[in-house]
């Protein structure tokens, strides 16, 4: 399964996994753009969940309508771009609930409902932010992954006994219609790709590999860790 998966990162996991045989639920709010996303894909059996993973019907949506999984991807995912000292309750809450809240209480229930099976993975898709480095008015985004990185070594501890393994991807920017909104002039983000050694942001697609390994039995033996995916952003 993998939410948030009508777009950017989301999309490029179900595509990619399913030219490696998988077959992918795909969940997220608008059912035009999983049907896109859906049209994408290799092979048959796929399945579309639509529901709104911010409120407890839509999570409860989810669960119920989920099969027996052996992989999860969490990754629907917010960015709020707010300088500190416009912090509000608001804005902490709609960028934690998507980030952090939604994804710990769905993994927690597929595990309670017994629909994560023996040697499964669930796999956070987080980021280099708050973590490994910073940049202006991102501390919400930054505070909500680091979070994730917190609770999902705590999870992969947990749910050891079970063989169930939490591990979280860890990409520094990468090209996906998330800075649509041009809240970030394109110019900005040409001279931030600059800043980088592999002087490019990453693609949907390469960060989907990194993923594809965490699910499969390449990384049987890879529990708790957080895979950097950076283009060499964290060497300077």
């Amino acid at each position: 399964m993998v939410t948030g998966a009508s777009s950017g990162i989301g999309r490029a996991i179900a595509v990619e996994s399913s030219k490696m045989g998988a077959i992918v639920i795909l969940s997220g709010r608008n059912e035009e753009r999983l049907n896109e996303t859906l049209s994408q894909m290799s092979g048959t059996g796929h399945s579309i969940i639509v529901a709104d993973l911010n409120s407890d019907d839509g999570r409860k949506k989810l669960i119920t309508q989920s099969p027996e999984l052996d992989g999860l991807v969490n990754c629907a995912g917010l960015i709020k771009t707010l300088p500190f000292q416009f912090v509000t309750s608001e804005a902490l809450e709609s960028v934690m609930n998507v980030n952090f809240t939604a994804p710990v209480l769905i993994s927690a229930q597929l595990v309670k409902k017994k629909k994560m099976l023996k040697n499964s993975s669930i796999v956070f898709i987080s980021s280099i932010a708050g973590i490994w480095c910073v940049s202006p008015a991102n501390s919400i985004y930054s505070a909500s992954k680091g979070a994730i990185n917190g609770i999902a070594k705590n999870m992969a501890l947990d749910l050891a006994d079970k063989n169930i393994r939490v591990n979280c991807v860890n990409p520094a920017s990468v090209d996906t219609s998330i800075y649509d909104a041009e809240v970030i002039t394109p110019e900005q983000l040409e001279e931030d790709r600059k800043r980088y050694p592999l002087k490019r942001y990453g693609k949907p697609e390469e960060v989907a590999f990194a993923v594809i390994y965490l699910l499969s039995d390449a990384s049987r033996w890879v529990t708790g860790s957080n895979l950097v995916i950076d283009g060499g952003m964290t060497l300077i």
